[in-house]
């Protein structure tokens, strides 16, 4: 006698496509185009998408694996600047200040005519490969040390922090001269790497970290030219503003502090600023 082979059923997604595979997890009969490999058997197209997690939490995890974004888009601006400023003249080893050049430094003669953006816009105004050079540097290996600590915003604020920090500083020590650079950001970051690791019971002069600003700060005060101001103002602000955002009571008991530190610390800045100028 010859036996009738039971019929196939079909797929729940296509009706017409008969099929002797089944999901593993809710067991509804799938064709192989409506099936996805998993850790144990194959799963079904809704079954997979109702695994997956929200959207935000999707966000998170995709965040949390990037490679200190914020710094390198930072990097990349300032490259950018240095790039537009040398095709407008300016020499690639410093020397006489061209006009594009002129058009974003920072002096107190502009912020009193009302210029307010150069406060931000003189932090990416380097003179010389040799300045962007060692700035971007700092700012790499500073950045892929603090982004992930304290996340991507943050981050950006402690870093705007420090340059508003090293503007006002670079006012008030040198207010006719045309100052830019990272480096009053690029400061801010070290001294709050400093902070940071003395929150942790590090000393931090037992560490690379210590050492560079040690030694950076005694080459601002030999080396002429350099804007004391301008790094001594950034470190200052950085510091400070560090101090709140890596204090591990105020992450447990008041995490908002962390974002309203640097904030407060741009406030201020400008508060000083325009009673300065």
């Amino acid at each position: 006698m010859t036996s009738i082979p039971p019929p196939l059923d079909r797929c729940v997604r296509h009706p017409n496509v008969a099929t002797g595979r089944h999901c593993t997890r809710c067991e509804r009969p799938a064709c192989n185009d409506c099936l996805v490999a998993a850790t144990v058997g194959s799963q079904c197209l809704d079954c997979v998408r109702s695994s997956r997690p929200p959207r935000a939490e999707r966000m998170r995890r995709w965040n949390a694996v990037q490679p200190a974004v914020a710094t390198r888009v930072l990097v990349a601006a300032n490259i950018a600047v240095f790039v537009w400023t040398g095709l407008g003249g300016a020499g690639a080893l410093g020397g006489t200040t061209s006009s594009r050049q002129l058009q974003l430094g920072l002096a107190e003669y502009f912020v009193a005519s009302g210029e307010w953006w150069r406060i931000i816009t003189a932090g990416f105004l380097h003179y010389g490969a040799l300045h962007i050079a060692m700035n971007m540097l700092l700012l790499y290996q500073l950045g892929s040390l603090l982004e992930p600590v304290l996340g991507r915003g943050r981050f950006v604020l402690l870093y705007f922090a420090a340059m508003v920090g090293g503007s006002l500083g670079a006012l008030l020590l040198s207010p006719d001269a045309l100052t830019g650079g990272a480096s009053g950001a690029v400061f801010g970051l070290m001294g709050a790497a400093a902070v940071a690791l003395l929150h942790r019971g590090v000393n931090p002069m037992q560490t690379g970290i210590g050492t560079t600003l040690v030694l950076n700060l005694l080459i601002t005060f030999a080396i002429p030219g350099i804007s004391v101001g301008g790094h001594l103002g950034g470190v200052i602000v950085g510091a400070g503003a560090g101090y709140v955002m890596f204090d591990p009571s105020i992450n447990r008991q008041m995490p908002w502090a962390t974002w309203a530190a640097p904030v407060a610390a741009v406030g201020a800045c400008l508060f000083a600023i325009a009673a300065i100028v």
